[in-house]
């Protein structure tokens, strides 16, 4: 396509789970729904239109060892915009991708920054790794790089304990989550076992990552504080092997995570169920493949979530609590064809038919 090309997205345009309109317009990169005087070089794609999935929970620049080079975090780009997933909150990366925001061909990053974690209490290469002293420094430092988050490492494995526990100390987390706040930034941790959550929620958080560790009587603070959980299932899935790797050293934490693993559904479920916001999130760029976001859709409708419901976390829902717009008048042109009618199966979402960044079609 040249810059004079008016891209014409016709058949269902997918607006909202109700909004279902014939057609739209690209021009200039950007959406409209009316028809441009006096166009000539118009292509035409047909299909079932979504704004461009969300992945809540990924880490480009990011592999199992630490931060890769630029060309390793293109190719993990890459893999993603060409699954769909055009908008990304990146969880924690110790690498630099500024530069990716000057690609047009690449999808939208919003960062939190760096891993804050506990010393020795995380994946080594990951995450600044500090003392409950230095915490609201580093958040501080964290809510000016980033763009609107900040990442937290809740708790992780004690190896005195033999277990998951808490990393902070309750009083710790409140005056650093104040203080991203009073910056302007959002909080987010690494939440897997049930002993972390109370202190974080109660002290302000805005979302928990995986969230195994919800419980019956921890739900009902979630949903009075409003505050969202991304369960990075597809992530999730590979607890029992981590269970496995670990159990000659610590078969407290391996039983742990299997119990963990048993009732991830269940959590999940009960979480929707109760009101709490749950959003699509894959945790790739660790040990896990990019490009997984419609698996990740498929794994909330195995956990009980209405398919639409589930789509919402991966699109239109997602892109409002992120701050970035969908389908809207005047907004840029990221969206996602497809063959069929996402909404009845969501399994269409793993073969896009044409994927559109910035009013290009790219895939």
């Amino acid at each position: 396509m040249s810059d004079r090309t008016v891209l014409h997205v016709k058949g269902r345009v997918l607006v909202g789970p109700e909004d279902v309109r014939d057609d739209l317009w690209v021009v200039d990169g950007r959406i409209s729904y009316d028809r441009p005087a006096g166009a000539r070089d118009i292509r035409t794609v047909v299909g079932w239109a979504l704004p461009g999935l969300v992945d809540a929970h990924c880490h480009v620049g990011l592999d199992r060892h630490g931060p890769v080079p630029e060309d390793v975090a293109e190719k993990q780009a890459l893999t993603d915009r060409d699954a769909g997933t055009l908008l990304i909150r990146d969880a924690g990366s110790p690498s630099d991708t500024r530069w990716i925001d000057d690609r047009e061909d690449l999808p939208k990053i919003i960062r939190a920054g760096r891993h804050i974690a506990r010393t020795r209490r995380y994946i080594r290469n990951y995450a600044w790794e500090i003392e409950p002293e230095d915490l609201v420094a580093y958040v501080a430092q964290e809510a000016r790089r980033g763009d609107g988050w900040v990442k937290l490492v809740g708790d992780w494995i004690d190896r005195d304990l033999g277990d998951l526990s808490a990393c902070w100390p309750r009083e710790a987390v409140e005056a650093a989550i104040a203080e991203a706040h009073r910056l302007g930034a959002r909080v987010t941790a690494h939440c897997f076992s049930e002993d972390s959550l109370k202190d974080l929620v109660e002290a302000g958080i805005d979302c928990i990552e995986h969230a195994t560790g919800l419980t019956e009587d921890l739900i009902p603070l979630f949903a009075e504080r409003g505050v969202a959980i991304v369960p990075t299932l597809v992530n999730i899935a590979t607890f029992p092997q981590l269970a496995d790797g670990g159990e000659a050293r610590f078969p407290r934490w391996s039983a742990h995570m299997r119990r963990l693993h048993e009732r991830r559904y269940d959590t999940v479920r009960a979480a929707y169920d109760a009101g709490i916001p749950v959003f699509v999130g894959t945790d790739a760029g660790g040990g896990l493949a990019h490009g997984l976001a419609a698996a990740e859709v498929g794994e909330l409708v195995t956990a009980g979530i209405p398919s639409v419901e589930a789509l919402a976390a991966g699109t239109w829902t997602a892109r409002t609590w992120l701050g970035r717009p969908g389908l809207d008048e005047g907004a840029p042109a990221d969206l996602v064809v497809y063959d069929e009618d996402p909404r009845a199966d969501v399994r269409v979402l793993a073969s896009p038919r044409r994927v559109v960044l910035n009013g290009r079609v790219v895939g």
